[in-house]
């Protein structure tokens, strides 16, 4: 069997971008876990279509719903975990590092305003927008999985093989280095 790679870090530090390149590179299944948890949210009602829906008034609307619910979390990493734990897959997660104990993981790091700066030129919007939702966003998960599951999301990095500070790197260089490492750990 394949080991499974879960790649994790704040909103907007590039997870998707560098998952989709392992997947490419490894032949690995490439999954988001964001968007299994979309999935859940048009099955209640929410129009979740497309990459940058998080950002959007309504998917903000959803995770302020998650703080009230959290059996849309529990639901999804229980099936992120038993995906994972088959193996030959690339997950993208917020949780899933910390609920797992085998396979490859690889928190990608990056400054605030980095984070902003990308989800600025990747869905077009102000930069005092992508700032404020990225804020947000990367605070609302934080106190949910802290709740939740009692880890301190971005401040406990310790169940990671590897971290990668994306700042000052472009997605190429990003996307080596983790093949680098997971040919390492292969």
């Amino acid at each position: 069997m394949t080991k499974s790679i879960v790649i994790s870090g704040p909103p907007a530090v590039g997870k998707t971008t560098v998952a989709k390149g392992l997947a490419t590179e490894f032949n690995l299944t490439y999954l988001s876990g964001g968007d299994i948890l979309k999935e859940m949210a048009k099955e209640h009602g929410f129009n979740a279509i497309g990459d940058d829906w998080w950002d959007t008034e309504n998917g903000m609307k959803f995770l302020s719903q998650r703080e009230n619910n959290s059996e849309f979390d529990k639901k999804v990493d229980d099936k992120l975990i038993e995906l994972f734990n088959k193996g030959g897959t690339v997950i993208t997660s917020y949780t899933l590092p910390w609920l797992v104990n085998n396979g490859i993981k690889i928190w990608l790091a990056g400054s605030h305003d980095s984070s902003s700066k990308r989800m600025q030129g990747r869905d077009n919007m102000t930069s005092l927008e992508a700032y404020e939702i990225t804020k947000i966003r990367y605070d609302k998960n934080r106190e949910l999985y802290r709740k939740l599951y009692n880890f301190d999301f971005g401040n406990d990095i310790s169940v990671f093989d590897k971290i990668i500070d994306t700042d000052n790197l472009n997605a190429t260089q990003v996307i080596h280095i983790a093949k680098e490492t997971v040919r390492e750990l292969l």
